[in-house]
This record gives C-alpha cells, structure tokens and sequence, in this order.
C-alpha cells in the first residue's frame, strides 16, 4: 500500500490493500458528468455493491476538497451527484484542481492514475475515452489511451465509447504497446452494442485465464496497463445498426452547437439517451454493473494467484 501526502484512503480500502485483499477502484466522472440525477448516485451504490458481492472492495475514486480520496463516503457520493456541484478531472486538471481545494469527478486518466499511487492493480468503468471522429482534423485524442500506455492497471470496459473512432482507437492503443483483451469475445465490444467487426488482440474466456495474462504482464516488467474489453450482457445491448444512426445524428447536433473538448462525451451521451428514449442509458448502467463484477473476479484470482507466492517466499526466508 503507498503512501501520499495528498492521498486519503477510506478506512475498508485502507485495511484490505494492507491485508493485501483484493479491491476495484472505479471512476466517478459517471456519477459527476456521465449521468442525470438521481440515477448516477443509485448507480454509484449499486455498482460498488456488485464489486462487494463479487468478494472485493469497492474504492471509488474522486478529488474532494483537493485532496486523492480513494474509497468514498456516503456522504461525498451525494455530494458529486448533486448537478453542477464537481469539476471534470482528468490527468491534466489535477495539480490546478488540488491547487484550489476542488471537488472533481475523475476521469479514465485521472482514476489510473490515482489507483496506481494507491497500489490498486485492477480499475472498473463503463467505457474508455478514444479517438474521437474527425479527428485527423481536430486531433480530438483521449488521455485515456496515453495512461493506458504509462500506468500498469488493469482497465475492465465494455471497449471504447460508440461516439469514437474505434479502429482508429484501437491503432492508437496498438501504437503504445496496450494489450487489448477480449472476454468470451474476439471482437471488440462498441459500448451498447457487443460487436464492432473489430478484432481484439487476444482472447481469454475466464477471470482466471485473464488473471494469469494480467500477472505475466507485470512479471515481464511492461509499464502500460491492459485492457480488459467485457461486452454488454447481451439482454441489455442495442443493436449496432440502430445506435449508429443515432450516434450520427447526435454529431450533427454537438456540431451544429459548436461543442468541443471535455464538453463533447457527457453531451453526445446524454443526446444519444435522449434519441433512445432512455435505453442507452439502461445500457449503460447495466454494462457498468457487468464490468464491475468481472473486475472483482479479477481481482479475487489475482490476489489467489499471490498468495501461494507470498507462501513460497516466507518458506524460503525460513
């Protein structure tokens, strides 16, 4: 477990990274810029309550009042519910948003970044920033993938957000070295939909075959993180010719507004849910949920897998 100055861990986040049980940290730009109020706070309990069943610990991850906060409290989960109350982190923001004592969602980036700090090893979120569309024009790139290439974790989604440019987003991760694996799955997932006609780089079809690829990683020394590419539950997902008109037609709107940077995904999320009558965002949650468990198996094998190593030093220190 590392130490920070400006690192709070919550007390049972605390105590299982010593006790060296497994956690899953997440992300809650969802709870502050992904999703409306009420149902980004409920979806904030419910997800870490699936880590929890799924026998890890739940560590939530945000900036409040300046400070690295990893595992939240009740209390700061409403806080970065309520409309208009938080920033939008990512890895950029931070040293100007701790400056200010600020209270921010963190990014896929920023939340890489902070459970790397905290020696959390395996991070659930819903999907990962990306290439964005047109952006051989407006060099629109996600940090995402830049952290993905630099921060040893584990990255559990449901691929890259449908509003992307996924093959170019998948080059970009190939260009920095990031393993792209497929659960139960060849393809790359696109978000609501199970399938983009998109290969992986690899595929596994358990959390311990997963487990054994993620720890091959580490022991090979590389520095990036791996990503974990989980489809939706296929009852939850949206079919592919559907959603892409939408998505087309929620361009055209972020166009036409003149929307740009950090603004873009929470905008195109909430117009796709709006074109969708509200399924994109059942999709979304559902798919969260879906990734949360897997995190947790994850997390559980990994922790399996050390501890007969753990058994095998102190036998030979006798």
């Amino acid at each position: 477990m590392a130490e920070h100055s400006l690192l709070d861990l919550g007390p049972e986040v605390s105590a299982a990274l010593a006790e060296h049980r497994p956690v899953v940290a997440l992300e809650s730009t969802i709870i502050t810029h992904g999703m409306p109020y009420p149902r980004n706070l409920d979806t904030a309990r419910q997800v870490e309550q699936v880590v929890h069943e799924h026998g890890a610990v739940p560590a939530t991850i945000a900036l409040i009042g300046g400070r690295l906060k990893v595992g939240l409290v009740q209390q700061d989960l409403e806080e970065l519910a309520e409309p208009g109350q938080a920033a939008k982190a990512s890895r950029r923001d931070l040293a100007a948003l701790v400056a200010r004592k600020a209270t921010a969602g963190t990014t896929v980036a920023a939340t890489m970044y902070i459970a790397a700090l905290a020696g959390i090893p395996v991070f659930a979120t819903g999907g990962i920033g990306g290439v964005h569309r047109g952006a051989e024009e407006s060099f629109d790139i996600s940090a995402d993938l830049i952290e993905l290439g630099s921060t040893p974790v584990t990255v559990v989604c449901a691929g890259a957000k449908s509003i992307l440019d996924l093959p170019k987003t998948l080059e970009v991760l190939e260009t920095y070295g990031v393993p792209v694996i497929g659960v139960g799955t060849s393809e790359f997932p696109a978000f609501f939909s199970r399938t983009s006609g998109l290969p992986v780089a690899h595929r596994v079809d358990s959390a311990h075959e997963l487990a054994e690829l993620v720890a091959a990683q580490r022991l090979l020394g590389l520095p990036g993180g791996v990503l974990v590419a989980n489809p939706i539950p296929e009852a939850d997902a949206l079919a592919s010719e559907q959603i892409d008109g939408i998505i087309e037609q929620a361009l055209s709107d972020a166009s036409r507004q003149s929307i740009r940077g950090k603004d873009v995904t929470p905008f195109l999320l909430a117009r796709v849910n709006e074109l969708t009558g509200g399924r994109s965002l059942t999709a979304n949650v559902a798919l969260i949920q879906n990734n949360a468990a897997l995190a947790a198996d994850l997390a559980v094998a990994l922790c399996a897998q050390e501890q007969p190593r753990s058994a095998a030093s102190d036998s030979a220190r006798l």
